[in-house]
């Protein structure tokens, strides 16, 4: 039964939503969230730890994090130093970098839109960025420094490419050189080799082959000359330096687990991480199955299967790594929202509704907890997880959270009826739980998460001059916040270099102390976050006696105790 148009009682936001409502929308949703915290574990940090070390110490063309060589593609950290630099009057400098994730943001949430609208027409073409900024997996990496949006941001202005390709193929080639050269330089192999079989489906569903052929292949090329000039600049510079980045990304592309295992992992983490895309993607496939031969659906979904093969083929199943997996998801979504029956649609508007203002009950709920002491179970709850942590009460973002909240009953009353409504309401929904996470709760979850209070224990405890620091087992997220936070700088304990180090930094009791003791290391200070309750968690620093062995002797600290290798990317080894 078709929608019928409805004359509701207050105005409401038009569906399908126009360009400055979906904007402002949009705007909202990205950059509430990424100021206002300190670097956290994993990519966060790393990422900001490179920005950080590009704008002080000038090594833009050559990566480095805490004095350590570290080959990675660099257009992230290009963005997020030159940010950290444009922004840092008004901002710390890790909250201005972050502001880089903002912008690859909004320009995925573009392209998609656009490519939307050259495959299912103006009418529907909104539901592709609501459907992707709905996506529960793309909600917290927009919020973190994460270099994997900008490969994002390349496949979906390569997605926009290929559906432009029959009417504007100039254009077309030309918007998928950037987004070729992008994906090498924004994240190395990996975003090349998953376009890949994209860009064939679409080469074959042309109905000019030679045509379309020849404009991606000319895009290839201009791409192959920027990324090659990059690649030139970095071996005049450093000719080892070429070596350790391939290295790196080649040792990203071979996964520990079978393929089987692999896809099995990947399929699990979409059941979550790629709702509401996933179900309304495979609604859509059922929907056109009588006709499924069209571009609109033969494109996204072969690209879909495609890189899901050959994340599981190549790389481990790593939540940053399946933002690959949307775009073509969500093309293949958009195109189910106008298919949905009258009752399905309903269903899941109410399904939205109910789950989000459930969920903002939840977080209003725990904020009296933390601020209040109310409920009492809670809040000894919130203690037992974070212990130290005291809440207290701010206007600003009480103010911030209960207008967010208003605004959401008014959508729930307003919103015309329309097959858009669910879509909208399921993304207004998760922008309202994000937005009351990040002003009521982000000081508990800041809390629980930051190095900060470590890295300042630690300085506290060395003396003001240290010849150098040993360390071994050392996440790279903790060695960029040492860093970052307090210019803490420590050589890798294999090296000969540590020979003549008088301290030795290691995390987790991997060596029994005696031992250490009997080396002539003795204990001088341990530390770790409030929650980490976990030995492994825990923070060891140690002084070199008088006739201790040198910390590059030292062959027993285990084999987690071991440095990473700066040969291996970030994206390989932490989570």
């Amino acid at each position: 039964m078709p929608f019928l148009e409805e004359k509701p009682r207050f105005r409401g936001i038009p569906l399908p939503p126009d360009g400055w409502v979906l904007t402002v929308l949009l705007v909202i949703y990205i950059f509430t969230g990424l100021i206002g915290h300190d670097p956290w574990k994993h990519d966060d940090a790393i990422s900001i730890g490179v920005a950080h070390d590009m704008a002080r110490h000038g090594n833009w063309l050559l990566l480095q994090l805490a004095g350590r060589p570290y080959p990675d593609a660099p257009l992230y950290h290009w963005l997020a130093a030159l940010t950290g630099k444009l922004f840092s009057p008004l901002l710390p400098f890790h909250d201005a970098a972050r502001m880089t994730s903002g912008i690859f943001t909004l320009l995925s949430l573009e392209f998609i839109l656009l490519a939307a609208r050259e495959l299912h027409g103006r009418e529907y073409a909104a539901a592709a960025p609501l459907i992707l900024a709905g996506s529960i997996g793309f909600l917290f990496h927009a919020h973190e420094a994460q270099p994997m949006l900008a490969a994002l941001t390349a496949h979906t202005a390569a997605y926009w490419a290929f559906t432009l390709l029959p009417r504007r193929p100039r254009r077309a080639a030309a918007v998928f050189a950037a987004a070729f050269a992008a994906c090498f330089l924004g994240n190395g192999l990996l975003p090349v080799i998953t376009l890949l079989p994209a860009m064939t489906i679409t080469v074959w569903q042309a109905e000019n082959r030679f045509r379309a052929l020849a404009a991606l292949s000319a895009g290839i090329a201009a791409a192959a000359v920027v990324c090659g000039a990059w690649l030139l600049a970095v071996h005049r510079a450093s000719p080892d330096y070429l070596p350790l980045f391939f290295q790196a990304e080649f040792s990203a592309l071979t996964p520990r687990v079978d393929p089987a295992a692999n896809l099995l992992r990947h399929a699990n983490l979409l059941l979550w991480y790629a709702w509401p895309a996933l179900p309304l993607a495979v609604w859509s496939l059922w929907s056109k199955r009588r006709r499924p031969g069209g571009p609109a659906i033969v494109i996204p979904a072969v690209s879909f299967f495609s890189v899901l093969a050959l994340l599981a083929l190549l790389a481990s199943p790593r939540s940053a790594t399946a933002l690959l997996l949307l775009p073509p998801l969500v093309l293949l979504a958009a195109a189910g929202v106008g298919a949905l029956r009258r009752g399905l649609a309903n269903a899941f508007d109410w399904f939205g509704m109910v789950t989000f203002t459930f969920f903002a009950c939840v977080v209003w709920i725990g904020w009296s907890a933390l601020v209040f002491g109310w409920p009492e179970r809670l809040a000894r709850q919130a203690v037992r997880l974070e212990p130290g942590f005291t809440g207290a009460f701010g206007a600003p973002a009480f103010v911030f959270a209960l207008a967010c909240t208003g605004v959401w009953l008014w959508m729930i009353v307003t919103s015309p009826r329309s097959p858009m409504r669910g879509i909208m309401h399921w993304m207004a929904g998760l922008t309202l739980f994000w937005l009351l996470l990040a002003s009521l709760w982000m000081p508990w979850i800041d809390y629980g998460k930051t190095f900060r209070g470590v890295a300042a224990s630690l300085k506290k405890a060395l003396p003001e001059k240290t010849n150098c620091i040993a360390a071994a087992g050392l996440p790279l997220s903790f060695l960029a916040t040492l860093d970052y936070f307090e210019g803490i700088r420590t050589i890798p304990q294999k090296s000969d270099r540590s020979a003549d180090c008088s301290w030795l930094l290691v995390q987790g009791s991997r060596r029994d102390p005696k031992d250490l003791a009997e080396a002539g290391w003795l204990p001088a200070w341990q530390g770790n976050r409030p929650g980490d309750r976990s030995s492994s968690d825990r923070f060891h620093l140690y002084r070199r006696g008088r006739k201790a062995e040198p910390a590059s002797e030292l062959t027993d600290l285990g084999p987690a105790g071991e440095e990473p290798d700066p040969a291996v990317p970030s994206r390989a080894r932490e989570e």
